[in-house]
């Protein structure tokens, strides 16, 4: 079966607003060495997925800097590969301003694909998922769309952001689809990851004035869960959303956990591609002390280094403690210095003898290329 990649790099970009001014959710660093896209491009690529498009916005240098042509996921290609879709909403040349105008954007390389089937993703959710099998079961249901769901609790600090809540019956049919920032409790999500018919989608492009359609959620899932054939497929893997700041920090050091580390990058034996930069690896002085800690290459520590993430290129000074932090590319912390719940975006430099401590549910961010 031959399907199509989309993946939207700019859809919630205003919920990380510390990450994202100078760059797109999709090119957030995470995990030591990776980009939030590496993840959902991995995910495609492993389950045989070669032609791509990425749809952006703006800020969007980085993660054509990051993506480049594709090679690093085998998306080097003279037919199909990685293709970066151009900001525009349908018609006007306007920025888009949802999803949906999104989806609007790229009718023509909807149009001039061949593949039966749509995979869409956005960027914010990390997990290690094979788009074949729900691939299968979409067709098995002639399914028009089929949503990747997951089970979670929500507890009052997820009341704030927007979420859709999907409800089936035993033959997996969505049939109810509730769009909400007030859900709380037990509750299945949506993912933002879909499987959907290429033909469909682009009769819902095609008709989509006529029957008033404007937003995904609302006017597609919410609206016509009865009119067109929607179903769920559950996934009960490692699966985590990017939302928030604090939200970035707890996923980030959940990391820490061996178990958790190796059901997202190496489950049965797919793994997470990313750029490859040629570092030196990391070096440790004898009066260095590293645990529980994930210290990527180019690193230099001289310091103490505990629970903590540290990008390429890191240097922690003599004398300098760096706990439940997480530490950005080319960052420099100074002797005797001392950070703790701290997230350093990229070439901070920390001069010697500070202290700057945040808590694990409002970490201390400190923006690219501050000196304190």
């Amino acid at each position: 079966m031959k399907t199509l990649g989309v993946i939207f790099s700019n859809i919630h970009d205003k919920e990380i607003t510390e990450l994202t001014g100078k760059r797109t959710l999709a090119s957030i660093p995470f995990g030591g060495r990776y980009r939030l896209i590496d993840f959902v491009l991995s995910n495609m690529v492993n389950s045989g997925i070669s032609k791509i498009g990425v749809i952006t916005k703006m800020n969007y240098q980085s993660l054509m800097d990051h993506v480049g042509s594709g090679k690093h996921w085998d998306l080097s290609r003279k037919t199909g590969g990685l293709m970066v879709l151009p900001p525009y909403g349908a018609g006007d040349n306007s920025l888009y301003r949802s999803r949906f105008e999104a989806i609007c954007g790229i009718e023509n390389f909807l149009k001039h694909s061949n593949e039966d089937y749509v995979v869409m993703s956005d960027c914010d959710t990390v997990c290690n998922f094979n788009f074949n099998d729900v691939v299968e079961k979409h067709v098995a249901n002639h399914a028009d769309i089929t949503v990747i769901v997951c089970r979670t609790e929500l507890g009052p600090s997820n009341e704030r952001r927007m979420r859709t809540a999907v409800e089936y019956d035993k033959e997996m049919r969505v049939t109810k689809v509730t769009t909400s920032d007030k859900l709380s409790g037990k509750k299945v999500l949506f993912t933002n990851m879909m499987v959907i018919s290429r033909r469909f989608l682009l009769r819902l492009i095609d008709n989509a004035d006529e029957w008033g359609y404007k937003s995904f959620s609302r006017d597609v899932l919410v609206r016509g869960c009865r009119e067109h054939r929607i179903f769920a497929y559950e996934y009960d893997g490692y699966f985590s959303t990017v939302d928030s700041l604090a939200n970035y920090y707890a996923r980030s050091l959940e990391l820490l956990d061996k178990k958790k580390r190796d059901e997202l990058f190496y489950k049965d034996g797919a793994n997470i591609y990313t750029k490859v930069r040629d570092s030196a690896p990391a070096r440790f002085t004898g009066d260095a002390k590293v645990v529980n800690s994930l210290v990527a290459d180019g690193c230099e520590i001289e310091g103490e280094v505990r629970n903590s993430i540290l990008f390429r290129g890191v240097k922690v000074a003599r004398g300098a403690v760096v706990t439940d932090s997480i530490v950005f590319q080319d960052t420099e912390v100074g002797e005797n210095s001392k950070l703790h719940c701290v997230i350093a975006d990229k070439s901070v430099k920390v001069l010697e003898d500070r202290i700057l401590s945040g808590h694990s549910t409002h970490p201390y961010f400190i923006a690219k290329d501050t000196v304190i």
